[in-house]
């Protein structure tokens, strides 16, 4: 059969399947109206209700007018949710804050902190406007947590006075010193209110059984101040409760007063903490957002959604804070920064676009306005105790278990003791000048062992090199190669990522003596890859950033190669067109690399050892559980011998997983059509029948030889070992041709030639072939097996499924990245 059977590429209908050939023109687009999601509008009154108790508590933590709480959390849900770039993040009064407020209304008085704010937030434009918001995210995170444990430590013991009935002392040492006093004058009013908000903060989320899950929608934080507020009501108990002035009297931003120097640290005080927490929190929503595809994917079927929820512009979110800041401060609210609690449950809520953290704000004004009786119900005990356990929740164990993982303990503990004792600027330099100290240590250390192991063939000097080798560390590395007598193998292992011009001198210097006295010298990274040496166009060069080849080097070519066109060009993702391939049987083969400057069982055996010294040791355990057990896969990989498909790769898969069976061009004879060759047949019966397989893959792949060369086979030719078996792919040729099967394409664009229409088609059909053998249908018949085709794009990396008939044609679709849009 000749090269020049039709296909159905060219076939203009094919385009036009998807559209009406003869529809009307469409009417022109009416102007869109204005409307919000039924998604936003239950998100933004669960933010709402988090957001109006943890306002006032905030505020009453800081010594600020409660009312500022509330102008805070509506400024940050309008102005920074129209304007920041962060569309579901919701901002307002933070916890994070209280700390440094607290302590600027202690020193400049509640007008000159709003004043502050104010410069904070002109400090915050001026940031955005030089787009530097992601120099931010440079500072350590142990330092960032750091920080929060300490202004959490910070906020918990000065709540706890409120808790037991007293009033907080200015710094923590104070309330430290004056806890006993308070312990011995207790009010049972105010620790009953308490004790029964926290009790309800912490068992509301975990009510069980149904009635549990649906009762567990209502906030834990409203239900604890509710139902503080009630039993007070209840019981008639006398103690202090929130008091709102007439927003008459509601004290504004005033000009700001005290030492130019004082307010210009507290100026950028606030604006480090609030640019950090805004900046980390969009963040942390960016990986919310990550969770659910269909805000990636865009929102379609919500009314007033937006077309995507796409990643946080942290430049656009520095604005959209300052701008908040400078409203706040002038409408005489708190300095306002990202929430990680409003915003997560933003999110977990089913938020779709800054909608709902705009409507939260919109909320917050109304309450403010119409719910003032109800809100003076509430015992400030009631709120100490919530905002008491958010300053608890900000000691993470999570984060004090990531640093000490990490080795950052140290930066951690220097950054929180800096904070409680000193402040929040204070401690922060403290935390960053000890990270700085830490990475500088890491830099300059450099850790360098000398082993001997002894095999059956007799001993192998290892040196461990850890850390970066550079020429501090030269005289150490010196001692210790000298240890490795004259002769002897060695393996040289560098752990790090930096090595400079002298430690490299002195290591080239003693592996060409020792070479030369006749020993042997490898030099390895952490992985057990060969590391090259500077070469000129004479020498190999080697490639590290393909692993899987490491002992494969790509030698200097005179003219093409294995691979290569007459012009040079290699291997073009798998779309190489039907012409250009004389022989059949030179199709066939895959692109390979090109010629290697040793004999390639070298190259094997250089492979092997790699295996021995460095793999086998790490999968050793496991190969022998599963020759204890026995293998058992879940699914039968048949695929095709091209060398580029490595199915362990594709896959992500490992010992034991898959069965796999491997031919030229993936093809599963018939039944009947094997003519003495059964080995398909028998592999594809014993993963049935015997391993008792639950799935079998049919995968093709792009650019594939076999199907080049059943397009240029002639009917009459020689007939050699590969034309008589490449006459089981005849019936995917015939497939091909006719316009009464469907056709074979990838989601979103049409094959790009006849050998990729050849390559999607013949997994098709192998599938079909498949469902012929006895063993398969049986199985299929009893609902135990699942067959799948798949085609695998070489040179885009990309794998595609076949998903079914879609518009009348046998569709492949991407596989998308875990929690990535295509």
């Amino acid at each position: 059969m000749s090269a020049c059977v039709p296909t159905r590429a060219p076939d203009p209908t094919r385009t036009k399947r998807m559209h009406q050939p003869h529809s009307p023109p469409q009417p022109p687009t009416p102007p869109r109206r204005f409307r919000i999601a039924g998604a936003d509008v239950s998100a933004s009154i669960a933010v709402f209700l988090i957001a109006l108790p943890l306002s006032l508590g905030i505020a009453l933590a800081t010594g600020a007018p409660l009312q500022a709480g509330l102008v805070a959390a509506a400024v940050g849900g309008l102005v920074a949710g129209r304007l920041g770039g962060s569309p579901l993040q919701v901002s307002g009064p933070a916890a994070g804050l209280t700390v440094v407020t607290a302590e600027l209304i202690q020193r400049y008085g509640w007008r000159t902190t709003c004043a502050i704010t104010v410069f904070a937030g002109l400090a915050q434009l001026g940031l955005g406007c030089l787009r530097v918001a992601r120099t931010a995210l440079a500072v350590s995170p142990a330092v960032v947590h750091g920080m929060l444990a300490g202004i959490g430590v910070t906020i918990a013991v000065a709540q706890l006075h409120i808790v037991l009935g007293g009033t907080p002392e200015s710094s923590v040492l104070d309330n430290v010193r004056a806890l006993p006093a308070q312990l011995a004058d207790l009010h049972p009013a105010a620790v009953s209110m308490s004790v029964l908000t926290l009790t309800l903060l912490l068992t509301w989320p975990r009510l069980p059984g149904r009635a549990g899950s649906m009762l567990r929608k209502v906030p834990a934080a409203l239900v604890a101040v509710s139902g503080a507020t009630l039993a007070a009501a209840l019981a008639g108990l006398s103690l202090p409760k929130v008091d709102l002035p007439s927003w008459r009297s509601h004290a504004l931003a005033g000009l700001p007063e005290g030492p130019v120097l004082g307010v210009i640290a507290a100026v950028l005080t606030t604006t480090l903490v609030c640019s950090v927490q805004s900046l980390l929190g969009a963040v942390a929503v960016d990986k919310l957002v990550a969770s659910r595809p269909e805000l990636l994917a865009g929102g379609a079927g919500l009314p007033g959604a937006s077309a995507r929820v796409g990643r946080s512009d942290l430049n656009r979110e520095l604005l959209g804070q300052g701008a908040a800041n400078i409203v706040s401060g002038v409408l005489g609210g708190l300095p306002v920064a990202g929430v990680a609690v409003r915003s997560s449950a933003n999110v977990q809520a089913g938020a779709v676009s800054r909608n709902s953290t705009m409507l939260h704000g919109v909320f917050v004004v109304v309450a403010a306005l119409l719910m003032v009786p109800i809100l003076e119900l509430i015992p400030l005990a009631s709120l100490a105790a919530l905002v008491m356990a958010v300053g608890i929740q900000m000691v993470s164990l999570h984060h004090i278990r990531t640093v000490t993982r990490h080795r950052e303990v140290l930066v951690y503990a220097v950054t929180t003791l800096g904070v409680v004792v000193f402040g929040v600027l204070e401690g922060v330099t403290l935390g960053v000048a000890v990270a700085v100290s830490v990475a500088l240590n890491r830099l300059a250390r450099t850790r360098i062992t000398y082993e001997v192991r002894h095999d059956e063939t007799g001993g192998i000097h290892y040196v461990h090199v850890r850390g970066q080798l550079t020429f501090l560390a030269v005289p150490r590395l010196s001692r210790t190669l000298h240890l490795v007598p004259q002769g002897a193998d060695a393996v040289v292992e560098l752990d790090g990522s930096f090595m400079d011009h002298a430690a490299y001198e002195s290591l080239q210097d003693w592996q060409n003596t020792h070479t030369a006295q006749g020993g042997t010298v490898e030099v390895t990274g952490r992985a057990g890859t060969r590391i090259a040496e500077p070469a000129d166009a004479s020498d190999c060069r080697c490639r590290p950033w393909t692993p899987w080849r490491n002992h494969q080097c790509e030698g200097p070519e005179s003219g093409p190669g294995r691979g290569e066109t007459a012009d040079g060009s290699g291997e073009e993702g798998g779309r190489t067109g039907s012409s250009g391939s004389p022989d059949p049987a030179d199709s066939a083969g895959s692109a390979g690399s090109v010629g290697a400057v040793e004999p390639s069982g070298h190259q094997l055996a250089r492979g092997i050892s790699a295996f021995q010294r460095n793999t086998a040791p790490l999968v050793r355990g496991e190969l022998a559980r599963l020759a204890r057990e026995g293998q058992q896969p879940s699914q039968l990989f048949l695929t095709c011998a091209d060398s580029r498909l490595v199915t362990s790769m594709i896959t992500s898969s490992g010992p034991g997983d898959l069965f796999v069976v491997r031919n030229v061009g993936n093809l599963v004879p018939l039944p009947g059509e094997e003519s003495g060759d059964d080995s398909v047949a028998a592999a594809i019966e014993y993963a049935v029948d015997v391993l008792k397989v639950r799935s079998i893959t049919v995968c093709g792949h792009s650019g594939c030889g076999a199907m080049q060369a059943l397009l240029n086979m002639e009917p009459d030719g020689t007939p050699t070992p590969l034309r008589r078996w490449l006459r089981h792919g005849l019936p995917s040729l015939e497939r091909m041709a006719s316009k009464a099967r469907p056709w074979a394409r990838l989601a979103g664009r049409a094959p790009a030639d006849a050998v990729e229409q050849l390559c999607l088609t013949n997994v098709v059909q192998q599938l079909e072939h498949l469902r012929a053998h006895e063993s398969v249908a049986r199985a299929l018949r009893e609902g135990v097996l699942d067959l799948q085709g798949m085609y695998f794009h070489v040179g885009e990396a990309q794998a595609y499924l076949l998903t079914g008939v879609v518009g009348g044609d046998e569709v492949f679709d991407h596989v998308r990245a875990a929690g990535l849009s295509a």
